[in-house]
């Protein structure tokens, strides 16, 4: 996506079009909206001609976007479960790792980034029905390498608003749910994780359309990406105006909901009554 965006941004300060572009690299209007999009791998060869086209003769500035072109093909550790996701979903680990800040509302389940693994384990069983145990224990590990990000030095600002539905539907048994409770008290006090909780008592809010995630990305020029999953695929949404309804949204779910401390002190008593 970074590569991608950098390349659009150079085709357009010359004032050449998609079309132009492509006819330089033997390929489609198409291909280059694919490859400014980041949704497609890149050629080596097909990088070089369009740097040239877009007079880049810098080496140096030639070099680092090569470097990024390599770096764009190299596959993400996450790639080795593919056999146990999705199609969809392998995309979304790559943003989400590549995240600065995520922002959440989840409203089914505890969020996968905050789960305990026998919670996820539970998750993983009711939405994989028929799936072997080794199945169910890749799936579980992957989603315990994901939760890897929040904790390192490098670790995204993560917030996220979960309804209290999620919290009220078990999933597992008591000791799991406690387990859940307890750790998610624990995760909320990092620095680095704003959790809240939007409350029953609250009534309607504007997370009425279900769960979503945006993602930012330290790069100025990547624009905010928001995910929003369905039963058999998902939606990359990053249009600007798109983006800004689910900004919205998930500020007034911060606004209407209880702060951090609050939320906790619900947690704590949802502890005391499992």
């Amino acid at each position: 996506m970074l590569l991608g965006s950098q390349l659009r941004r150079l085709r357009e300060a010359r004032g050449i079009t998609r079309e132009a572009a492509g006819y330089s690299i033997r390929a489609s209007e198409s291909k280059i909206s694919r490859m400014e999009l980041g949704r497609v791998s890149f050629k080596t060869r097909d990088v070089e001609d369009l740097l040239t086209l877009y007079g880049i003769t810098d080496e140096a500035e030639r070099e680092s976007l090569l470097s990024l072109a390599r770096e764009a093909n190299v596959a993400g550790w996450w790639h080795s479960y593919t056999d146990v996701l999705p199609t969809w979903f392998p995309t979304y680990v790559g943003l989400e790792g590549a995240a600065s800040l995520i922002r959440v509302y989840e409203v089914q389940f505890v969020h996968g980034l905050l789960q305990t693994e026998d919670y996820a384990r539970a998750v993983v069983r009711r939405g994989m029905k028929g799936a072997s145990a080794a199945d169910v224990d890749r799936r579980v590990a992957l989603r315990l390498e994901r939760q890897k990000h929040l904790l390192a030095d490098n670790a995204p600002e993560f917030h996220i608003v979960l309804d209290e539905a999620a919290l009220r539907r078990p999933y597992g048994d008591r000791d799991v749910m406690r387990g859940q409770f307890q750790h998610l008290i624990d995760v909320s006090q990092r620095p680095n994780v704003r959790l809240q909780v939007m409350p029953f008592s609250f009534g309607g809010h504007s997370g009425e359309s279900g769960a979503f995630t945006i993602l930012s990305f330290p790069e100025s020029d990547l624009s905010d990406v928001v995910y929003v999953e369905q039963l058999t695929s998902a939606l990359y949404l990053d249009k600007r105006e798109d983006v800004a309804q689910y900004e919205q949204a998930l500020k007034e779910l911060q606004q209407d909901s209880p702060g951090p401390d609050e939320s906790r002190d619900l947690l704590r008593g949802l502890l005391q009554l499992s």
